[in-house]
């Protein structure tokens, strides 16, 4: 198995320890926990977090939040980036750049995203990684509610940098 695969396969276990990964999100992503995001799927190619309609992240108009379907939407794009860049050799910085949505339903109840982009952010990191240049890439994410009608769809443009040796 490759070192990336290795890495890889340390971090979907840890992100599917829900204690842990619900520690790490209070410590690093308070306003995901908050919401309460969850991540209920996570392979190389692709991953699906789950938000459901709440007090805390309602509108006045008995939806979901715009800004908490984002996070949702981001996270499932993300921990594909984190998961490509956990232990990386160089390290990898990653930062969303750019991002664009459409809404097309009410978002209420349940809602997943699944982002399928695994392999093409995989490539990014290699890249970045072999050749120290920044690399972007865009990652979509697919809201569905629970009829599986899709309510949103994000973009998301994600920067991949490797980080040098002597700033590391």
């Amino acid at each position: 198995m490759s070192n990336s695969k290795l890495m890889a396969e340390q971090f979907r276990r840890l992100v599917s320890n829900p204690t842990k990964f619900r520690l790490f999100m209070l410590y690093k992503l308070p306003m995901a926990y908050i919401a309460g995001l969850r991540v209920t799927a996570l392979t190389n190619e692709r991953a699906a977090v789950t938000i459901a309609y709440k007090y805390l992240n309602k509108n006045p108009f008995n939806s979901i939040y715009f800004a908490c379907l984002s996070m949702a939407a981001e996270l499932s794009t993300g921990v594909l980036c984190m998961m490509h860049t956990y232990k990386a050799d160089p390290a990898v910085s990653m930062l969303v750049v750019h991002m664009d949505a459409d809404f097309t339903k009410k978002a209420v109840g349940k809602i997943t995203f699944r982002c399928e982009d695994g392999r093409r952010i995989h490539e990014a990191a290699e890249e970045t990684k072999r050749t120290g240049e920044g690399v972007t890439v865009i990652a979509t994410s697919l809201g569905t509610d629970e009829k599986g009608d899709i309510v949103a769809e994000f973009r998301f443009t994600w920067s991949l940098k490797a980080k040098s040796k002597l700033t590391a």
